[in-house]
C-alpha cells in the first residue's frame, strides 16, 4: 500500500501534469511582465527560473549589459535605445505571439548571471532557444553587424523565424532640417531676386560638391545604416580602440579619422609661382595618403598596399614634381606669345 503514492506520482509525471502547469504559468507570468514593459528586466532567480530552467516552448532574447552610470558604459546606452525600439516593435505588433519574450540583465543586478555565462563584456545579446542550449550563431556579432534594430531583426528573424517589422518613433530633425535649408534657399532668391550671380558661383558648388563625396567616401552613409559604436573600451585594460580591428566592420571615430586624412590630402597647398610651395603640397599629399594606407593595413592585414616612402616612391615623387615645373614653363611661356 505505501508503493501506491510513489506509482501515482511516477504515472502523473509521465503523464505530464504538473510539467504543463509548471510550463503555463511561465508563460503566463512572461505575458503579464511584457504587458506592462515590452523588456523584461531579469535578475538571477527570474533568469534562471524562466530562462534557464526546463520546460520551456517559446525563445527568449536576452541583452546583457551595464547600464549604471558609474559603468561609463556609452555603448551599453545606445545599444539599449535600438534594443527598446526592437521590443517594442514586437510587442506592439499585431503577429505578437509568446512564441518569443526580450529579457534584460543589468549587471548590477544580475552578476551571478554573468559568472554563471562567463560572460565578461557588454553590451552582449543571446538568444536562448526554446529547445537545447544556445548554439554558436545565438550569440549576436556585435561588433561586425552594430547594434541598429533593423540589424537585430534580421538576427532575429534567422534564429527563431519570428520576423519583426521595426516600427521607429517619428524623428522631425530631419523634416526641420529640410524645411529650414528650403526657408534658407528661398529667403536668398527672394532678397537677391535681382541678382542670382550667386547660384553660378563654381568655388561654392565646388566646396558642396567636395563635402559630399568626403561623406560618402569616410564612411557616414555605413555608419547611418549600421549603427556601429563610436568607439570600443576594452573590460579587461580600459584601453579604448577608435579603428575597429576587423575588414567588416568599422567605429563611428574610424570614420571621423579617415574624413579627417581625405581632407587634408583634398586640400593641399600648391604655390602658383612657388616650385618649393609645389613639392611641399605634393609632399603633404604623399605622406597623409601613406597614413591613411597605414589604416586600411591595420584592418586587413593582407593589404597589399603600405607606406608611399620607399626608394621607388621617392623618384615617382621627384618625376612628378619635374614634369609639373616643366608643364607649369611650357604654360606660361604659351600664354607669354599668345
Amino acid at each position: 500500500m505505501a508503493a501506491l503514492p510513489v506509482l501515482a506520482l511516477v504515472l502523473l509525471l509521465a503523464c505530464g501534469g504538473p510539467r504543463a502547469m509548471v510550463l503555463s504559468e511561465k508563460v503566463s507570468q512572461l505575458m503579464e511582465w511584457t504587458s506592462k514593459r515590452s523588456v523584461i528586466r531579469m535578475n538571477g532567480d527570474k533568469f534562471r527560473r524562466l530562462v534557464k530552467a526546463p520546460p520551456r516552448n517559446y525563445s527568449v532574447i536576452v541583452m546583457f549589459t551595464a547600464l549604471q552610470p558609474h559603468r561609463q558604459c556609452v555603448v551599453c546606452k545606445q545599444a539599449d535605445e535600438e534594443y527598446q525600439i526592437l521590443a517594442n516593435s514586437w510587442r506592439y505588433s499585431s503577429a505578437f505571439t509568446n512564441k518569443i519574450f526580450f529579457a534584460m540583465v543589468d549587471f548590477d543586478e544580475g552578476s551571478d548571471v554573468f559568472q554563471m555565462l562567463n560572460m565578461n563584456s557588454a553590451p552582449t545579446f543571446i538568444n536562448f532557444p526554446a529547445k537545447g542550449k544556445p548554439k554558436r550563431g545565438d550569440t549576436y556579432e556585435l561588433q561586425v553587424r552594430g547594434f541598429a534594430a533593423e540589424q537585430l531583426a534580421r538576427w532575429v528573424a534567422d534564429r527563431t523565424d519570428v520576423n519583426i517589422r521595426v516600427i521607429r518613433p517619428p524623428n522631425y530633425a530631419g523634416p526641420l532640417m529640410l524645411g529650414l535649408l528650403l526657408a534658407v534657399i528661398g529667403g536668398l532668391v527672394y532678397l537677391r531676386g535681382s541678382n542670382l550671380d550667386f547660384l553660378y558661383n563654381k568655388t561654392g558648388w565646388a566646396f558642396a560638391a567636395l563635402c559630399f563625396v568626403l561623406a560618402m567616401t569616410s564612411g557616414q552613409m555605413w555608419n547611418h545604416i549600421r549603427g556601429p559604436p563610436y568607439a570600443h573600451k576594452n573590460p579587461h585594460t580600459g584601453q579604448v580602440s577608435y579603428i575597429h580591428g576587423s575588414s567588416q566592420a568599422q567605429f563611428v571615430a574610424e570614420t571621423h579619422i579617415v574624413l579627417l586624412f581625405s581632407i587634408l590630402i583634398e586640400t593641399h597647398v600648391v604655390g602658383d609661382n612657388s616650385v618649393i610651395m609645389c613639392i611641399a603640397g605634393i609632399g603633404l599629399v604623399v605622406f597623409f595618403f601613406s597614413w591613411l594606407l597605414s589604416v586600411f593595413r591595420s584592418k586587413y592585414h593582407g593589404y597589399p598596399y603600405r607606406y608611399c616612402f620607399s626608394a621607388a616612391s621617392v623618384i615617382v615623387f621627384v618625376g612628378i614634381v619635374v614634369q609639373l615645373h616643366h608643364q607649369r614653363w611650357l604654360w606660361r611661356k604659351w600664354s607669354k606669345y599668345k
